[in-house]
């Protein structure tokens, strides 16, 4: 009697768990199923010289990325394909190579946009979700090709929300979802799903000494992509809003001004907004002395010290918002608006 159940037991244990796979098990499969169709290998070839055979390309690095429509867009990341001159993508369960070409970047935010040359008989599109609405705790799903090893899974959950990383020039990429799914070179650009294998973010970055993956991913918000893409797709790059001036760098500010106090202003467009406005940049004599200018303190009321401080406040307005700007002209503060030009 007691060997009869013991079988029993374990028989019900083996169809539990090896014999059926669990939902949560079922669920991540389907996951996989529907959103790697959507998810594409992006290989970056550079054109070098070399004395013996002349030009040569020269595969420069490889990353992920994913379909946005029909037409044969690819959306992965800046760093991606930064300094290559052509570009290979390919899919899942398909030996051929897709040339493609570079349509638009937003570096400021890691953004990039390619086109097929060639499309595949047929398309998948990712299914977008939203980002605004995600939770610390849920669950996330990244595909990519890790250091090689095509279209793998990982999963975790959302770790943090609204995370702030240096991005390129200068410049930090706000509202960053940090995430523990693990993630690893050669994963830029790829999807990061939630558990209806929407597309909530676009892996980006990890954090960790050592090169490989550390439970500390980040990746840009859905919501950023489908704001930017549209417009890399139109005009191949980020039309942002600006005052229409030039800044000194924040590296040569401390030479001019003492302390670390607002930004000066190198040269101003006298067309352009802050011109009208009379905003006055650099001068310099016909014996090659340079004057200061304005220096710009706040904008709207919050401080501008710096390239990033001012990219972050303009970043949050509209081409046609009018702004407080209050700047420091020969020692004395002054207050003028500006109305935000398309740069």
């Amino acid at each position: 009697m007691k060997l009869i159940l013991f079988m029993y037991l374990s028989l019900s244990y083996l169809t539990a768990f090896g014999g059926d796979l669990l939902s949560v098990e079922t669920k991540t499969i389907e996951i996989y199923r529907k959103a790697v169709p959507s998810t594409v290998n992006v290989s970056n070839i550079k054109l070098a010289r070399n004395s013996f055979y002349g030009e040569i390309e020269v595969p420069q690095g490889a990353g992920s990325g994913f379909v946005w429509d029909q037409e044969g867009h690819i959306i992965t990341n800046f760093h991606v394909v930064q300094g290559g001159n052509s570009f290979v993508i390919t899919f899942y369960n398909d030996p051929k190579h897709y040339k493609a070409k570079l349509v638009g970047t937003a570096p400021e935010k890691d953004i990039a946009v390619l086109k097929l040359l060639e499309k595949p008989t047929k398309l998948s599109p990712i299914e977008f979700g939203s980002s605004k609405d995600l939770l610390v705790g849920q669950y996330s799903f990244a595909i990519g090709s890790p250091f090689g090893l095509d279209y793998t899974l990982t999963s975790g959950v959302i770790s943090a929300l609204g995370r702030k990383i240096d991005g390129i020039g200068g410049v930090k990429i706000n509202d960053m979802i940090q995430t523990d799914a693990a993630i690893n070179m050669g994963n830029s650009g790829g999807p990061l799903l939630d558990s209806s294998a929407k597309l909530i973010g676009m892996n980006t970055v990890i954090f960790s000494t050592s090169g490989s993956s550390a439970g500390l991913g980040f990746a840009v918000p859905a919501d950023t992509i489908r704001m930017i893409a549209p417009q890399l797709i139109q005009h191949g790059k980020l039309i942002r809003p600006g005052l229409g001036i030039g800044i000194v760098p924040d590296s040569m500010k401390e030479r001019l001004i003492q302390g670390n106090k607002g930004i000066i202003v190198s040269y101003v467009d006298v067309k352009g907004s802050a011109g009208k406005a009379g905003i006055q940049g650099m001068t310099q004599d016909r014996f090659g002395r340079m004057y200061l200018g304005d220096v710009i303190l706040s904008v709207d009321g919050q401080e501008v010290n710096g390239l990033d401080d001012i990219y972050q406040v303009l970043e949050k307005k509209k081409i046609g918002d009018t702004v407080n700007v209050t700047l420091r002209r020969e020692g004395k503060a002054k207050s003028v608006k500006v109305t935000l030009q398309a740069l």
